[in-house]
């Protein structure tokens, strides 16, 4: 068994920790560099809203690249999963709340 499949057996509700562990740390860690691409392009993303944005942006990221993974074949599921779907929401919302489109400067 290799390193990655060790951690990645460790699980909570039938995701596995380790996968959250990194997408939360990566998102922090590359937060600073988003803002300043983002404010580049006139939009203010504090860092905080990032991690907010992390499961929503980890679900479309994996659509496009046509990987369904357990999460997101349950946000996508009709029938149930409702607690999921509703986390996903509020995450979007709250990591939207907080962005602002900058004024171009004189």
């Amino acid at each position: 068994m290799d390193p990655i499949e060790f951690l990645r057996q460790f699980r909570f509700g039938g995701y596995a920790i380790f996968d959250f562990t990194t997408a939360f740390l990566g998102i922090a860690i590359i937060s600073p560099l988003l803002s300043k691409l983002f404010r580049k392009i006139r939009l203010d993303i504090p860092k905080r809203n990032w991690i907010f944005l992390t499961l929503p942006i980890g679900i479309i990221t994996h659509l496009l690249i046509n990987k369904i993974t357990p999460m997101t074949a349950r946000f996508l599921d009709l029938q149930g999963h409702y607690i999921l779907k509703i986390v996903i929401v509020a995450l979007l919302i709250l990591g939207l709340r907080g962005i602002k489109v900058v004024q171009k400067s004189k």
